[in-house]
């Protein structure tokens, strides 16, 4: 068990759900999808991207592949909101605990809607952040989704 190299807040949610997996830990920083998956040796579509939006000023996180971008329309229809942005980095702290580069999938400090789009169904297992930019831990993707509340959703851009 390796939950020691995750961030603690990320390590105890994983103690609390009582899930053991097996944290990675990179010298530098893998803050992006690629750098991700360049230390990994995956595909960067493999990489799982925990972003923060605000849906009529209200936190939601969107659970997207790492080759693929969020349309943020979509977003907005899906939850029936006038406005979907992308917040600062102090409101994602405050609603997740972690800092941008480095959120988690689940074990955050606030409770927030969770939409996951389907394309993380394409692997047998992705890799998301452990709660800092040098940590990650892989996972089967239905799971994850499970463990962090999400809903099955549509919502990556269409390519042309």
């Amino acid at each position: 068990m390796t939950e020691s190299l995750a961030h603690p807040q990320f390590a105890a949610a994983l103690q609390d759900l009582g899930i053991e997996v097996e944290v990675r830990r990179f010298p530098d920083a893998t803050r992006t999808a690629a750098e991700a998956a360049a230390a990994i040796g995956c595909a960067t579509s493999e990489i799982v991207k925990s972003l923060i939006f605000a849906a009529d000023g209200v936190p939601v996180l969107v659970l997207m592949d790492g080759s693929s971008r969020v349309d943020v329309e979509r977003v907005r229809a899906e939850l029936g909101a006038g406005k979907v942005t992308r917040p600062d980095a102090a409101v994602v702290r405050e609603a997740t605990g972690y800092a941008i580069g480095g959120v988690p999938p689940f074990g955050h400090r606030t409770r927030t809607r969770v939409l996951a789009d389907r394309g993380l169904l394409d692997h047998d297992v992705v890799w998301a952040a452990a709660g800092t930019p040098y940590t990650v831990f892989p996972m089967e993707p239905k799971t994850l989704i499970a463990h962090a509340g999400g809903t099955l959703v549509d919502v990556r851009e269409r390519t042309a």
